[in-house]
């Protein structure tokens, strides 16, 4: 009987017996995070743009913070000056209303934030029309699958590079991808998009974006890293990346996030 009540203790002492593990993770010096995307949805005026600034913060912060009191600003090749202001104090969003887009135009973005000023200088650029949407069931490894295709026009007569999008309704974050024409010069090119939990009624909504050569690379890398994580919520990119916006003092300390402007053009479609 002892020996039963000694073997109860013992399993008691080890199921109750939890440590606990605290990850003590370095926290490098804020960065200045500039998202600075402009976009031009055709058939609209696009002179009501958005900037948002923030900070990078640690791993585990439940809020990114966002940066006040910065000036920040648009300027054409004739100089016209497109001030953004934050409208809603402490929230990091600069707004213009005024903007004027012009494809192939050349603009200079200024943000001015503790002493720094940052840079950046950036063509609009052209984006197709989405021409067709069509959709197609396929075998599958897990049975039939959807497969929902948009199409556009490449114009043959120079190099392009292009954003593609889909936001599904059912999921939290679109799905993006880069494509280059290298191989489709001049002919009609697609997005594709397919999901596991693609059915019936799904709403999506397609997005075309025309970007620089140099933006396709930035956005290339950036969604490898995102998409290479294994799951891991402790596994980090090889390198940061950096865009196109330079530190006017010391460039050694740039800031992340880019600046791009583009038309953009829209498809929504309910599958079938």
């Amino acid at each position: 009987m002892k020996k039963y009540s000694l073997l109860f203790v013992l399993l008691l002492t080890f199921i109750s017996c939890e440590d606990v593990v605290e990850v003590d993770l370095e926290t490098a010096e804020p960065k200045l995070v500039i998202d600075a995307n402009l976009r031009w949805e055709k058939g609209t005026a696009g002179n009501e743009q958005t900037i948002n600034l923030s900070l990078t913060t640690g791993y585990f912060a439940n809020e990114i913070p966002k940066v006040s009191g910065a000036t920040v600003y648009v300027t054409n090749s004739s100089n016209t000056v497109f001030p953004f202001i934050e409208t809603v104090p402490n929230s990091g969003a600069y707004v213009c209303t005024t903007f004027i887009p012009v494809i192939n135009e050349s603009y200079t973005l200024t943000v001015e934030y503790q002493g720094t000023t940052y840079r950046a200088v950036a063509p609009l650029m052209a984006t197709p029309t989405i021409d067709a949407i069509q959709q197609n069931t396929v075998q599958g490894f897990g049975g039939d699958e959807i497969q929902v295709k948009f199409f556009y026009q490449d114009n043959g007569n120079e190099d392009n590079f292009y954003l593609v999008g889909v936001k599904n309704a059912k999921l939290a974050l679109p799905e993006y991808g880069v494509i280059s024409d290298e191989f489709f010069q001049g002919n009609q090119m697609f997005g594709f998009y397919t999901n596991e939990n693609l059915e019936t009624n799904v709403q999506l909504r397609c997005k075309l974006e025309g970007i620089t050569e140099r933006y396709y690379n930035y956005m290339n890398k950036l969604l490898n890293i995102a998409g290479n994580q294994g799951g891991s919520p402790f596994a980090t990119p090889p390198a940061t990346l950096r865009g196109n916006i330079v530190n006017q003092t010391n460039e050694a300390d740039y800031p992340l996030g880019y600046f791009h402007l583009s038309e953009v053009d829209y498809i929504d479609y309910t599958v079938e």
